[in-house]
């Protein structure tokens, strides 16, 4: 799968960008920023995004979510702060809590590549599923 990453904060951003890639998937990009991450979206052609909810020029990631829900380019919030998702997670599979652990990352992981292709699969204890992705 290519994935795209949104984190501002450098380490977070490269220890998922090194768990997204040990579970054999591709980093086509990672943004700090809402320009960045529409450049990514515009140029990279994402299959699915990890994206945190607040960005070096602000809460910006929600901005992000709606562009990708768009494009019907699924993803997850990753924050430190479930509230300041909307209700709706505009579009958002759901959201994984930071901090959260390798092991969760890579449950997660394995659980949204499943869905993604069609598969069944039980959604991990640190993935909050949407609504939306519940009633699927």
């Amino acid at each position: 799968m290519r994935i795209m990453i949104v984190e501002d904060e450098a380490l977070l951003a490269l220890e998922l960008e090194l768990e997204v890639e040990s579970a054999g998937h591709v980093v086509v990009g990672t943004a700090a920023s809402r320009k960045a991450a529409f450049d990514i979206i515009d140029g990279s052609a994402p299959e699915f995004a990890f994206v945190d909810v607040h960005l070096s020029d602000g809460p910006s990631g929600i901005d992000i979510g709606r562009r990708l829900a768009e494009r019907n380019i699924p993803f997850v919030f990753v924050t430190g702060n479930i509230k300041r998702i909307p209700e709706d997670f505009v579009g958002a599979i759901g959201a994984i809590e930071k901090p959260y652990t390798m092991n969760g990352l890579q449950n997660a992981l394995t659980y949204i590549a499943a869905t993604i292709e069609g598969r069944e699969a039980s959604a991990p204890a640190g993935l909050i599923l949407s609504e939306q992705a519940s009633a699927v």
